[in-house]
């Protein structure tokens, strides 16, 4: 009986992992057919005659290393700063005590339901009146400000550790920032890496924010890849965006690979009490 319910399952988790990867399977598929097959009726499940040329067009059309390294200078800036602001706003939250912390720490919370359509207009006219546009400073100050769930995540690892961690440094002469830094960030790995590849994949998928703040030349790759490949008549080249969308998750996929095993540990640990 425990066989067959152990078979029934290791059965039903393929049959997901099979669901979850075939939109990005068809993807691949798709890359690897020329345009004239896209049209065939009825369809090809698998490309005729497989060809890695989308990719080498893909990568040739318009400057694709030069809008990735856009990309990834303002993923990986936002996501370094906005994992130590919250890092620090979540020890606060956890280990100090002040007048009003409890309902500041509910304030910030609720704004974890505020779609953020709501403030892209706001938030377009401040930078515009600041002078920011066409710079990537707007997520410099995003990283320094933090993000609600991060903070969360932060505050429920921090709240777990043992007060007698804290006592000792502070017998030891260390002040209130050499505790947060010598003591509590070292022991948050599994946090620092499930923020790292939330915040990074955040910041690379994003395409309203780039699309509104930032010009062509300075745009990111999700900008790029949806109105860069056309066609001498304006129309949209399917094989070429999906070889684009292909290496496109390469660096997310990539991150969580080096960082999975802290990834699971901060989302399974984080929360508990």
């Amino acid at each position: 009986m425990v066989f067959a319910r152990r078979n029934a399952i290791y059965m039903l988790l393929v049959a997901l992992l099979v669901l979850f990867l075939s939109p990005f399977g068809w993807l691949a598929v798709t890359a690897l057919k020329d345009a004239s097959e896209l049209r065939v009726m009825p369809i090809h499940w698998w490309p005729h005659h497989p060809s890695l040329d989308n990719f080498r067009q893909a990568l040739t059309t318009f400057d694709y290393l030069g809008y990735a390294r856009n990309s990834l200078t303002i993923s990986g800036v936002y996501a370094v700063l906005v994992t130590l602001a919250s890092a620090w706003a979540g020890f606060g939250f956890a280990r100090l005590t002040a007048p009003g912390k409890r309902a500041i720490f509910a304030v910030l919370m609720s704004t974890m339901m505020l779609p953020g359509i709501i403030t892209l207009i706001p938030t377009y006219l401040m930078f515009a009146k600041l002078h920011l546009l066409n710079t990537y400073m707007p997520w410099v100050l995003w990283g320094l400000c933090g993000a609600p769930y991060l903070i969360f995540l932060f505050r429920q690892f921090f709240s777990n550790m043992p007060k007698e961690l804290e006592e000792a440094a502070i017998i030891d002469g260390c002040g209130t920032f050499r505790i947060f830094l010598r003591i509590f960030l070292p022991q948050s790995w599994p946090v620092i890496a499930t923020s790292l590849i939330l915040s990074f994949s955040w910041s690379w998928g994003d395409y309203i924010g780039p699309a509104l703040l930032l010009d062509d030349a300075h745009t990111t790759l999700a900008v790029k890849l949806a109105t860069g490949y056309v066609n001498a008549h304006g129309l949209p080249m399917p094989n070429l965006v999906a070889a684009g969308a292909v290496m496109y998750v390469v660096p997310v996929l990539a991150l969580f690979l080096i960082m999975q095993r802290g990834f699971i540990s901060g989302i399974s640990t984080s929360g508990l009490k």
